[in-house]
């Protein structure tokens, strides 16, 4: 049985996601962050050498890494669903915000986390990576304006790497959204599908999602 272990307020929400929107049969155990650090149970850090979300287990299968889940989920069971084929038109996106959201953007949103805002004057890389950050958030302003989804036409699993980074994620770090309409609007629009609303009222039922 497909089991998404998922660790509250985390990257892990993807996953629960995914498997709504491909209306799949699944099994969900969420898990608290500790009180004295808000980091994993050692329940979760346990699941994975990693220790970290997100982890799902299937049988006697256990992955890690959210791109490497969704495609895991979709090949095995999305038939087809959710990722455009080779001959799509908007494969191409489709891979490269499907890669860029943890591989760039999702890295550096955590640099500035750990940096915490230092000015240039405290340690150089602050500088570099809000610099880098501040590219990032205007690339998803812009590519929001040339179409309705990451992926392009269609809703897919870009979108699901995607929407952490720019809702729940900001828990973190407190990004406003005042200067970017398109981003807005798009949150508008993921926050009008049935199977987002139903995977956030599972993995976060305390927090309203942050879409605005």
């Amino acid at each position: 049985m497909l089991t998404v272990h998922h660790l509250g307020i985390s990257q892990s929400e993807r996953i629960v996601w995914l498997c709504e929107e491909l209306g799949i049969d699944y099994a969900f155990k969420r898990y608290d962050r500790r009180a004295d650090n808000r980091l994993a149970p050692d329940e979760y850090k346990a699941l994975h050498p990693m220790g970290i979300a997100p982890v799902i287990t299937d049988g006697e299968l256990v992955l890690g890494e959210s791109g490497a889940i969704c495609d895991y989920i979709c090949a095995r069971y999305g038939d087809g669903r959710l990722t455009p084929a080779p001959d799509d038109p908007d494969f191409a996106d489709h891979l490269f915000w499907f890669h860029w959201s943890n591989g760039t953007f999702m890295a550096t949103l955590m640099m500035q986390l750990v940096l915490g805002g230092a000015g240039p004057e405290t340690n150089p890389a602050a500088g570099f990576v809000g610099e880098r950050s501040r590219r990032g958030w205007e690339m998803v302003e812009a590519r929001l304006g040339e179409a309705p989804f990451f992926g392009g036409r269609n809703l897919t699993t870009a979108d699901i790497m995607m929407v952490y980074c720019l809702t729940t994620s900001r828990a973190f770090r407190g990004t406003a959204l005042a200067d970017f309409p398109n981003l807005k609007a798009y949150l508008a629009r993921i926050g009008a599908r049935p199977a987002y609303l139903r995977a956030m009222a599972k993995a976060e039922p305390g927090m309203a999602p942050m879409l605005g």
